[in-house]
């Protein structure tokens, strides 16, 4: 017997103490999502801010799990895709579990990201569903007559200009949009029936209703009501967990406010503030 074989004999757990714990890694997604977020924006989720963090995330050492931080209203359904497939990718190739939690929200796009975990859990509290499609914009085309301006578009390609908000809406660029919809609801429809299998059997789930995690885990839409540190500790009582951070837009991470716009001109504040009413209204949908 060696050594550290007496002392371990000796004082039991000395070796365990010297050994590195396994690790389930934490990526929270949190925010609205968009492919364009302002510097002076915070809390965006998309391909490019999520990146590193699910590549630190994933390449943990004795990786026993990924559990996924939900908080999204939703956004951009491309980059809901495109981040939800990544997950995926690196999931596969790490061949560990993806827990996904709802916290405050995880409602359209973020319920797209949701269902790339393997299994769902949601607060009693939390608001879940929201499985459609919705686009928003402005009429601006009576303020122009007001103010005494022209708009003038020349195009080459009947259909070049669609909805354009500042001319009066036409039938027809309605009905090309809400096809568009159709498209993409039925692409929402097929990944969250891919994920969710036949847990989720009604049709009446894909109307995009908005539920409690509560009536969510009676609908099969999550696993079960918990939060993450409590499912993790039960899943997973001897690891520890690590955070991982999706990366801040450069002036949040140099400590600069949008909503101050201090240093910065009037088109700057003025677009901050428009980008901020946007974020506003999205997150209202749901209360919050």
């Amino acid at each position: 017997m060696n050594v550290t074989d007496k002392l371990t004999a000796r004082l039991p757990g000395i070796r365990d103490r010297g050994e590195r714990r396994s690790v389930v890694a934490v990526v929270r997604l949190h925010g609205v999502i968009t492919p364009t977020p302002s510097p002076l924006g915070r809390g965006t989720i998309n391909i490019n801010t999520v990146e590193s963090a699910l590549k630190r995330a994933f390449d943990h050492e004795k990786l026993s799990a990924v559990a996924l931080a939900i908080n999204s209203p939703g956004g951009a359904p491309t980059q809901s895709a495109l981040v939800a497939d990544r997950i995926r990718e690196l999931a596969a190739e790490k061949k560990v579990p993806v827990l996904a939690f709802c916290e405050d929200v995880a409602a359209s796009g973020g319920y797209w990201l949701a269902c790339a975990g393997d299994e769902i859990y949601a607060h009693s509290t939390s608001l879940v569903g929201s499985i459609g499609v919705v686009s928003s914009g402005f009429g601006l085309s009576g303020l122009l007559e007001r103010v005494g301006v022209e708009r003038r578009v020349h195009t080459a390609g009947e259909h070049k200009v669609r909805l354009d908000p500042f001319r009066p809406e036409k039938s027809e660029d309605v009905e090309w949009l809400k096809g568009l919809q159709s498209q993409l609801h039925e692409q929402f429809v097929a990944w969250v029936r891919e994920r969710r299998g036949d847990k989720v059997t009604s049709d009446e789930l894909f109307d995009g209703e908005v539920w409690t995690g509560a009536k969510a885990a009676e609908l099969g839409l999550v696993d079960g009501v918990g939060g993450l540190r409590e499912i993790v500790a039960k899943r997973f009582p001897d690891a520890e967990i690590s955070v991982a951070e999706p990366k801040r837009p450069l002036l949040a991470r140099l400590g600069v406010s949008g909503g101050a716009g201090i240093g910065f001109g009037a088109p700057d504040r003025m677009l901050a503030a428009v980008e901020a009413l946007e974020t506003r209204a999205i997150w209202s949908r749901f209360g919050l």
